[in-house]
């Protein structure tokens, strides 16, 4: 256990003195709003992803893949904002963040999923499910890279879930 008083890091009382921390602090209906638009976010990226990944790996065989596949210019704008809304989360209560293994888990699953898309999108995994007719298979590269993509974006709904229930041992 974390005995000694817990003396803040030049670069948090830095995010502490900005702007951002404190008109997110300072109106009691930001942090549920910004909560909002952060689960609205993850849902709309969920409902796009991961509706095409699941596609990819075989289920709902009767909707053709580039179908979905136009859904996920929505997904990515969702995630762009969450990343902004994700910016002010942090800049709220940085300790609560950079201090949490589970912040650090969901940036790791965040980036293996951006390494993901790349190699999706720039590998053969993309051209061989572009043209996918309704009712055909995926090819393996395709459902390999689908169920990593599937499998990072649950471990960061986790991982963010229990970011609130985590509280650094000096804040106890």
């Amino acid at each position: 256990m974390f005995t000694e008083p817990f003396e803040p890091e030049p670069w948090e009382l830095w995010i502490r003195d900005t702007w951002l921390h404190s008109f997110i602090l300072e109106y009691q209906w930001m942090w549920p709003t910004l909560e909002t638009l952060h689960y609205i976010g993850l849902c709309t990226l969920i409902g796009t992803v991961g509706l095409f990944d699941l596609r990819v790996l075989g289920m709902a065989k009767s909707i053709p893949p580039h179908a979905l596949h136009r859904l996920i210019p929505i997904g990515v704008a969702a995630y762009c904002s969450n990343v902004l809304v994700g910016i002010c989360f942090f800049a709220a209560f940085p300790e609560q963040y950079f201090y949490n293994p589970s912040f650090w888990w969901k940036g790791l699953f965040m980036a293996v999923a951006g390494i993901n898309v790349g190699v999706f999108y720039l590998s053969s995994a993309f051209a061989s499910v572009r043209t996918l007719p309704a009712g055909a298979d995926a090819p393996r590269l395709a459902k390999i890279v689908c169920g990593i993509s599937l499998a990072c974006w649950v471990g960061v709904i986790v991982c963010g879930r229990l970011i609130t229930f985590y509280r650094p041992p000096f804040f106890h």
